[in-house]
């Protein structure tokens, strides 16, 4: 029986790549039909590597993509609010979403890479601050663009004022999507109720998803929302290959182990990650999972999940 279930394609850029192959990738990923390319918002690699030539700015890169794509949907997984100020992030995303014609999804999340803010001379505050300012962001962006050309817009929080602003450019979707994620057992569920089209579970094991995604239902049912219009998602590494042989070297050229890698993500053969993912959705109703790539150079990986196991993914 199908999986029912959409991939696409999440990059950690920060880890060492440049725009072009950040475009080869994205170009790669449309030709094969994945459902979107997404990327990381990171200043700074993590682990081992030199990750040159150095970083690549998330909305600078998807405004190229933008323009040098056709129909892939592009975000971030997920912008980090301690990066930006809401209103000229707001101006910027809405650019881009023209830019695509209307084919940005955008992830917004509390930052949490304290080394990339000292290094970049940017503010880390605490966490309970920076919870904080997401959900004053994710108040005032999403505000902006709802505001009617014409009108204007005003906000007063403990971070942010907004005094009148004409609230443009608009996006070209209304409303642009929006991704929500993390595992806060009740500030993060009831954000998410309120602002996201989408709730992602990154790198955890299913059980606990399952319970995150039912605290999200519960908050959407607390405030009168349907949990049916929440997209639950996932992200998991991927490392799979034709046989035993093909795995194993694609776990070594991302210094991972093959056992780590089947327990904690998307490894082994096409029927092994089916079966995978095959679970995933019986136990946690995900409809999506990123694929994270994390060998940006071997496209035939893309082609071969593509190939084998996308077709066993559609209802």
């Amino acid at each position: 029986m199908p999986v029912e279930l959409e991939l696409r394609i999440f990059t950690e850029p920060q880890q060492g790549a440049s725009y072009d192959d950040l475009l080869r990738v994205a170009r790669a990923a449309e030709d094969a039909g994945y459902g979107a390319f997404f990327r990381s918002d990171h200043y700074l690699k993590m682990g081992p590597g030199d990750g040159l030539p150095g970083p690549t700015d998330a909305w600078i890169t998807l405004a190229g993509l933008a323009r040098e794509t056709k129909t892939i949907r592009l975000g971030t997984l997920v912008t980090a609010a301690t990066f930006r100020h809401p209103g000229p992030l707001a101006i910027a995303v809405a650019q881009v979403d023209r830019m695509s014609g209307g084919r940005v999804e955008f992830g917004l999340g509390s930052g949490w890479f304290e080394e990339e803010h000292t290094a970049y001379g940017l503010r880390f505050p605490p966490l309970g601050e920076r919870f904080g300012v997401l959900e004053e962001q994710l108040e005032i962006i999403t505000g902006l663009w709802a505001t009617p050309v014409g009108e204007r817009y005003s906000f007063k929080g403990e971070h942010y004022a907004l005094v009148d602003s004409p609230a443009l450019p608009k996006p070209a979707q209304s409303p642009v999507p929006v991704v929500v994620g993390g595992t806060g057992a009740k500030r993060t569920p009831a954000l998410a109720a309120r602002h996201a089209t989408e709730f992602n579970q990154p790198f955890v094991p299913v059980d606990v998803a399952a319970r995150q995604f039912e605290r999200v239902d519960a908050a959407c049912r607390e405030i009168g929302r349907d949990p049916a219009t929440m997209t639950r998602s996932a992200a998991l590494v991927a490392c799979v290959g034709r046989d035993d042989a093909e795995v194993a070297r694609r776990a070594a050229a991302i210094g991972r182990e093959v056992a780590e890698l089947k327990e904690n993500g998307l490894a082994g053969t096409p029927a092994e990650v089916v079966e995978r993912l095959a679970r995933w959705r019986a136990e946690t109703g995900v409809s999506r999972v990123y694929l994270q790539v994390l060998d940006l150079a071997d496209l035939d990986h893309l082609e071969l999940v593509a190939a084998e196991v996308v077709p066993q993914l559609r209802g």
